[in-house]
């Protein structure tokens, strides 16, 4: 199953043709080869939420309402949700991950994150949200964990794989949009 992308459609033919390439690889990347639409449009939402794209963040909300229809509020919540966490804990964690010093390592992080075991889709898609996130912030720690966690939770390394495509791809994407 695929669903249509009018709303994507039309913000992906404004890129500049310097970027007919992004153009390309964002019609493709959500073709879904190892991923459901489902995780590869909440991937890709949770993405550009994470880089603060209002005119990806528009584009893709609208196109999973009308294309995910009952299925779309969970995608689209858990998706708010995985960018605000990952904006918070890729931030702490690099922090943490890159000063090197157990004194760090540890004291408690005391920051909620209990979305992350109680998510409104399921632990697998929520990962793969989180786990584009990771990738878009660089932070190690946090892309292996969340790696980590997808295998545990029976994703395949090639799903592993597309979610990290789609954020790029997003990013990419991102860079010439206008805001």
């Amino acid at each position: 199953m695929s669903i249509a992308t009018p709303a994507l459609d039309a913000l992906r033919d404004t890129l500049p043709d310097d970027l007919k390439d992004i153009r390309l690889n964002l019609a493709s990347v959500l073709s879904g080869e190892n991923l459901t639409p489902a995780q590869a449009f909440g991937t890709a939402l949770a993405s550009a939420r994470f880089l603060r794209s209002r005119p990806l963040v528009d584009a893709l909300e609208s196109d999973i309402r009308a294309g995910l229809g009952d299925a779309a509020p969970p995608i689209l919540s858990d998706a708010l949700a995985a960018a605000g966490l990952m904006a918070m804990n890729t931030v702490y964690y690099r922090f943490r991950h890159m000063i090197r010093k157990e004194s760090y390592d540890a004291r408690p992080p005391r920051l909620r994150m209990s979305r992350m075991i109680q998510p409104a889709t399921s632990k697998l898609d929520f990962e793969l949200m989180s786990l584009a996130c990771a990738a878009l912030a660089g932070c190690e720690l946090c892309i292996q964990n969340h790696e980590k966690s997808l295998l545990h939770v029976g994703a395949s390394e090639d799903a592993c794989h597309d979610a990290v495509r789609i954020a790029a791809v997003v990013s990419a994407a991102a860079c010439g949009i206008s805001t």
